[in-house]
């Protein structure tokens, strides 16, 4: 078995492929943001590739999504300090074959691994529980309002839990302040409150965001 490692955490990265290659699987690359690794996908048609979801350059989820699409053959993991109902839903919809947290035991890592690569599709049970639904009434309502919000006001919701102003938010997301004022206006509409300290409050409470998701800045509004 030859495996690819996707983690931007270097020491992390590393003890993981110590951990595989102790078990007689091949790394065959430790790449360090989605582009390098999908490229050292297509290159080396690794048999299970182990993806953070989140990646500095691009949302993790999809980096495993194109892997997929590209060599439906391999099997796709989400290793990720993670635990949002969210990001557990988006890979299992994406096809990924496993979800697993970087706080997993050592045993209970080998033994989900070994699980995936025989055909089973692994994700913890409490997170398959949230993932399927199984969260307050008030979590369940937050959700549905979140669902509301655009890839992009994502990302400037993202920048306002960091407490970036109007104008290095801007900056930040290569867009005008005029942008800004209608991405955050529509923000406030969908989330029903009232300020930026509110909707950067609900972000945080209900786990809408990942901070990290803003190194997808650049794009056009």
């Amino acid at each position: 078995m030859r495996a690819l490692i996707i983690d931007d955490h270097r020491l992390f990265g590393e003890a993981v492929r110590a951990l595989l290659i102790d078990q007689g699987i091949e790394v065959v690359g430790l790449a360090e943001n989605g582009e390098e690794g999908c490229a050292m996908a297509r290159r080396e048609r690794p048999d299970l590739v182990l993806v953070d979801l989140g990646l500095p350059d691009r949302d993790g989820v999809q980096i495993g999504a194109s892997i997929i699409d590209a060599l439906p053959d391999a099997k796709v993991v989400a290793l990720t300090a993670s635990t949002d109902a969210r990001a557990v839903r988006d890979a299992i919809r994406s096809g990924f074959h496993g979800f697993l947290t970087k706080d997993t035991s050592t045993p209970r890592f080998m033994s989900a691994i070994k699980a995936v690569l025989e055909g089973q599709a692994v994700i913890p049970h409490h997170l398959g529980r949230r993932a399927a639904g199984a969260t307050t009434p008030e979590d369940r309502a937050a959700a549905l309002l979140a669902e509301q919000l655009t890839p992009r006001e994502l990302d400037v919701l993202a920048l306002l839990v960091e407490g970036l102003a109007g104008n290095e938010l801007a900056r930040r997301l290569s867009i005008s302040p005029n942008t800004v004022r209608t991405h955050v206006q529509s923000i406030l509409t969908k989330l029903q409150v009232r300020s930026r300290l509110e909707a950067a409050a609900f972000a945080v409470r209900h786990g809408i965001v990942n901070t990290r998701r803003t190194g997808r800045a650049g794009r056009t509004a």
